[in-house]
């Protein structure tokens, strides 16, 4: 996971929050599904913060410091396992996206006060809830076109009875045209990344802004690593499993 060049080995309770956030601002998303928004509390330490939120301080502060074991680039290797294993977890991770990260990113910037960034806040705060609209509608259509698709192809070879609706989806789709337009919606946040100068913190002195631009980047990242699975594992198994099916189609045909 993303961090800053400072990074804490032992977390000081005694420190204020925003300056726990500012030494690995990957602790600012931590912080907040505790129910502490960094940003309200300027002045206080995280013991204090804990202690009036009813906290246990050690269940904070281990949350926290597990964030620095964590590898952005970890995954599973998939391209050992069953298409549909892969299809769950891609929409797993289009769960997490939905209820977790989006939400938490919305939040974030939201919550901005305008300041002397007043433009950058005001083109984030308008293109990001466009951004959630649109890449929401793209999982969803992807979940209820391609992945239904893909599933169905692997249905076919499992039950051949199963096989009269997806004789005419083959004629209405294609793994290929699939990927042609994955392929073109695979930048989704070029505009976001253009509005910050590619997450570009040197001159920000706000610590807020600041932790948007590195959770913006940091999601960037996420969505590169779906990305890669889908185009690296999934959209090969899936081309390979329509030509099996396209197969036993023509051997159908010919025995009829």
């Amino acid at each position: 996971m993303f961090t800053n060049t400072k990074e804490l080995m032992n977390i000081d309770t005694n420190k204020r929050i925003t300056e726990i956030v500012d030494e690995n601002y990957a602790y600012a998303s931590v912080l907040y599904y505790f129910g502490i928004k960094f940003y309200d509390y300027n002045e206080k330490t995280l013991e204090q913060v804990c202690a009036e939120k009813g906290l246990d301080v050690k269940h904070v502060i281990n949350s926290l410091e597990s964030v620095n074991t964590v590898s952005e680039d970890e995954r599973p290797a998939l391209s050992t396992y069953p298409i549909d294993v892969i299809v769950e977890y891609l929409k797993h991770t289009h769960f997490i996206f939905i209820k977790d990260r989006l939400p938490y990113l919305s939040k974030l910037i939201k919550n901005l006060q305008i300041t002397e960034y007043k433009s950058i806040i005001e083109d984030l705060q308008f293109i990001f809830p466009l951004f959630v609209e649109d890449l929401i509608y793209h999982i969803y259509q992807e979940e209820d076109e391609f992945f239904t698709y893909i599933l169905s192809l692997q249905e076919a070879l499992r039950n051949p009875q199963a096989t009269n609706r997806l004789y005419f989806d083959m004629e209405k789709y294609s793994i290929q045209d699939f990927a042609i337009s994955h392929d073109i919606d695979d930048d989704e946040m070029k505009g976001i990344r253009n509005i910050t100068n590619g997450y570009n913190t040197q001159g920000i002195n706000s610590l807020h802004l600041r932790v948007v631009y590195a959770e913006l980047q940091h999601f960037e990242r996420e969505l590169q690593i779906h990305a890669s699975i889908e185009n690296e594992i999934l959209f090969p198994k899936a081309l390979m499993l329509e030509k099996q099916v396209r197969k036993f189609f023509r051997d159908k045909s010919r025995m009829n």
